[in-house]
């Protein structure tokens, strides 16, 4: 092999890494690692707020700091070829009977979408909470299920990293902090959950709008599959708003809704049948109907899709 040929091997190889880092970075919400533990829940809030304010627009999880072993990608998967789907380090084959008394239901129907029933979103929430205690040892932190909210349930679409559809389930805790769940539920089970704590400590400019980091998870698929997602595509979004906000609206593509309030948090969702390069657009609105906020105005709001 001339020098020629020795340069250009290296560079090929050179692109292939960056590919792939960009690959991983970019989209690693997408993949299923074990479930954090709580105390790494406990103390996304700050994180995300501080990462936010540090490198507005970066991805929320770095190469560095995906968890050894979430996911496998073989030599050759580049653009246009499908990752090896994660298999979840634990399986909670079958959720406890739900607590006594269970969670609490949403402030609207609307909250429940597709088809699914409120004690389908229990069930899966039970389901959440047992994968997460069979992976970090009870007793679990995240406690029981009588102690969250149901604020959403609809379709997950399967895309080239995680094949197969199912179902979102978002449920939230008020105390002893606000902490909220995200989990992917397939044929009764729990295949991933991630959590963001809201601590009460903001940005000195953050806006009476906060939407919840992990909500690419909801509105998504797969960098894999960039500019071929499936349609038509259910999409939520979900966040906190102050007291002052009255009224939430998000668009999205070729869709809008109308947000549901819910006890300081907001629920959006739609259907999406237009691939879209742009995240969903965000506004609040006081009780007199002036505009408070605007994600296009939001300095700490990824505004494009990676």
């Amino acid at each position: 092999m001339n020098a020629e040929e020795q340069r250009q091997g290296a560079r090929g190889e050179e692109e292939f890494e960056e590919q792939v880092r960009e690959l991983l970075t970019a989209q690693a919400h997408t993949f299923h690692p074990p479930p954090d533990p709580y105390p790494a829940i406990r103390r996304r809030g700050v994180v995300e707020r501080r990462r936010r304010v540090a490198a507005a627009g970066a991805a929320l999880v770095t190469l560095a700091a995906m968890p050894v072993g979430a996911y496998a990608l073989g030599g050759g998967d580049t653009a246009g070829t499908a990752a090896t789907s994660p298999t979840p380090a634990v399986s909670a084959a079958r959720a406890p009977s739900p607590t006594v008394g269970g969670p609490a239901r949403p402030a609207t129907a609307g909250q429940l979408l597709d088809g699914f029933t409120f004690e389908q979103a229990a069930d899966g929430l039970e389901s959440c909470l047992a994968y997460e205690g069979a992976s970090s040892g009870p007793p679990s932190e995240l406690g029981t299920s009588d102690g969250y909210r149901i604020l959403l349930a609809m379709r997950s679409t399967g895309d080239s990293n995680a094949p197969g559809d199912g179902m979102y389930v978002v449920a939230v805790r008020e105390k002893p902090e606000r902490t909220y769940l995200m989990c992917t539920v397939q044929d009764g089970e729990a295949q991933g959950m991630t959590g963001f704590s809201d601590d009460t400590a903001v940005l000195p400019d953050e806006g009476p709008v906060f939407v919840d980091p992990n909500s690419g998870r909801l509105h998504q698929q797969s960098i894999i599959d960039r500019g071929d997602w499936k349609l038509p595509f259910r999409w939520g979004v979900v966040g906190t708003v102050e007291p002052s906000v009255a009224r939430v609206t998000v668009s999205y593509g070729d869709s809008r809704s109308e947000a549901a309030l819910d006890h300081g948090s907001f629920v959006a969702s739609g259907v999406l049948n237009e691939q879209v390069t742009e995240a969903p657009h965000i506004k609040g609105y006081d009780a007199d109907g002036r505009q408070v906020y605007d994600s296009d105005e939001d300095k700490y709001y990824q505004r494009t899709l990676p």
